[in-house]
């Protein structure tokens, strides 16, 4: 597998992991061969995902009967299938956990997505998923809304490690990054250590192009701004991202943060996630191809990991262009694009759209168990 575009971009600094978890991924062996093969480095999952594997398939039917005859209710069922498969992936994982020396090799899981605007809700239900999990190589996924930035500051500070997830704006990135920092800084005059400690800050990047382009399309009507337009479509998702890292680097290479990398914490890596193209006229690699660099992660559907193993040619593309792409966030109010209420906006559907195959998950588990 010398030629796998996919093992070279671990040369290049950058991590691949799979946004994708089944039992029969798992059992089968194809997880093991996907770490062998393709050099894969960890796995995310949300409720759109386990409601897949859970709901529409008969790999838990068997357990989720016989949980139900000991009278579990369906809350209970799926934690402790959720759990299984996370826990039983982090196992397949422990050898690259090792290896990179705790900065791969992890799995998330993530908590109830109903309670994306409860801080203190949020705090607990992350303590006990992490203990339930019980394994150092898992993270516990927390939203990135204004209710959800408190929470990592203090799960941090306990530390628990946090993939922040529906992460969309550049103002939401910023504060991210230091409410992580702010719970190292707590937890060190504590007294506490702060070196096994990790964290990850899942950008999302489709789903804005996808919102985006059908506004700026407008622009290419007679007396519209179709020059700004033509650079604009199809790039707003990359150009943030671009952006994003700058603002990375500039937040874990100042001397605030390198006080706390001397007692041996680590930076909270970019992942780029969402990274499956929605619009069938761009790139089916396109939000791999074009973000790739040091320090970051790649989260990518199944169909997106098979597609870059096919054709992919990496480099480091993550800094190309950096001028353009500020350009082209700074030229977003010409086409009446508020690129802040746009990110609103997202994190409000994304929030729904993990709310909804949560219920629906809830509800075949209610029916299952009941058959």
């Amino acid at each position: 597998m010398k030629d796998n575009p996919l093992k070279k971009l671990e040369a290049l600094g950058q991590s691949i992991w799979l946004d994708y978890i089944r039992r029969d991924l798992i059992s089968s062996g194809e997880l093991k061969r996907l770490i062998e093969d393709d050099g894969l480095k960890g796995i995310t999952s949300n409720p759109a995902i386990f409601e897949k594997a859970i709901a529409e398939t008969n790999l838990y039917d068997a357990d989720i009967r016989e949980m139900a005859l000991k009278k579990k209710n369906i809350k209970e069922i799926y934690e402790a299938l959720s759990q299984r498969d996370v826990q039983n992936a982090a196992d397949e994982f422990k050898p690259v956990y090792a290896v990179t020396g705790g900065q791969d090799g992890y799995v998330s899981l993530e908590v109830n997505p109903h309670l994306a605007y409860d801080t203190q809700g949020t705090i607990e239900e992350a303590r006990r998923l992490w203990a339930a999990l019980n394994r150092p190589n898992v993270f516990i996924k927390v939203p990135a809304t204004a209710q959800g930035l408190p929470a990592i500051t203090q799960l941090i500070s306990e530390g628990i490690n946090i993939n922040v997830t529906l992460l969309f704006g550049l103002v939401r990135y910023q504060q991210v990054a230091q409410a992580y920092i702010a719970g190292l800084k707590t937890r060190v005059v504590a007294g506490k250590p702060v070196k096994d400690i990790a964290s990850v800050a899942s950008f999302f990047l489709s789903r804005i192009d996808t919102l985006i382009d059908p506004q700026i399309e407008k622009s290419f009507a007679p007396g519209g701004k179709a020059e700004i337009a033509r650079k604009v479509r199809g790039f707003a998702a990359i150009a943030s991202a671009k952006v994003a890292y700058q603002i990375y680097k500039e937040v874990f290479n100042n001397d605030d943060f390198k006080a706390l990398a001397a007692q041996g914490a680590r930076k909270q890596r970019l992942l780029w996630a969402s990274t499956g193209t929605k619009n069938p006229n761009y790139s089916d690699i396109k939000y791999i191809e074009e973000l790739i660099g040091p320090e970051t992660v790649n989260t990518v559907p199944r169909e997106t990991l098979d597609d870059y193993r096919d054709h992919g040619n990496p480099r480091l593309s993550l800094e190309e262009n950096v001028d353009e792409a500020k350009r082209i966030i700074a030229r977003l109010p010409e086409l009446k694009l508020d690129i802040n209420k746009i990110a609103k906006q997202l994190e409000d559907e994304g929030v729904k759209k993990f709310n909804e195959p949560f219920d629906k998950l809830m509800e075949a588990l209610s029916k299952k168990s009941s058959e």
